[in-house]
């Protein structure tokens, strides 16, 4: 008797193998995206979130295959595609979430920097106003707290920003995600096309 669930001897999968057991990577990244990105996108961005987004992103790209056209499932194959890409593109938006809200060449948002910047000066005036007794005892202390205070208010107000754009990111990355799957599955298809003649 075959056993039609093992792949043969050139490592292909046979007709009768389970398609769904191959993605089950990418079906536990895809809850794990969701819910890191809801537990993230309050506060500020840290650079834990780069290594999460980039982690899940490798297990997507090392255990689930882009989606290839075949003929007369346009329907599905589309679904599929759009599935793979906007996954990728979430991963890809908690990956460089942190590098928006620090780097301005990244992305400038030069007004909001600004704001921030007034919001940061204004809570390092009211640590000092809280701790005005403080002042003659340990100037080094209060300065600290100032500081401490205002990176806080500073990194929240240019987190909240980011947060509001990293859809427009993710979007794009899903995008090209999403052409690159299609160039993939195109190019595999005409050469097995031209096998085949």
């Amino acid at each position: 008797m075959v056993d039609r669930s093992r792949p043969d001897s050139q490592g292909s999968a046979t007709p009768g193998a389970d398609p769904g057991v191959s993605n089950r990577a990418g079906v536990l990244s895809t809850a794990l995206a969701g819910v890191l990105a809801f537990a993230l996108s309050s506060g500020s961005w840290q650079w834990f979130s780069t290594y999460l987004g980039a982690t899940l992103l490798a297990l997507i790209l090392a255990f689930t295959r882009p989606p290839s056209p075949d003929p007369g499932e346009r329907s599905a194959y589309v679904r599929s595609l759009t599935a793979y890409s906007l996954v990728v593109g979430l991963c890809a938006a908690l990956a460089v979430a942190p590098a928006m809200q620090r780097w301005k060449w990244f992305f400038p948002m030069p007004g909001t920097r600004t704001k921030c910047a007034h919001l940061g000066d204004y809570a390092a005036l009211r640590a000092q106003a809280a701790l005005h007794d403080l002042a003659g005892q340990d100037g080094a202390a209060l300065a600290y707290a100032q500081d401490d205070r205002s990176r806080h208010v500073v990194d929240d107000c240019l987190a909240s920003t980011t947060t509001l754009w990293l859809p427009v990111y993710a979007l794009a990355a899903a995008a090209m995600a999403a052409l690159g799957a299609w160039l993939v599955g195109r190019g595999g298809g005409r050469r097995a096309g031209a096998g085949e003649v």
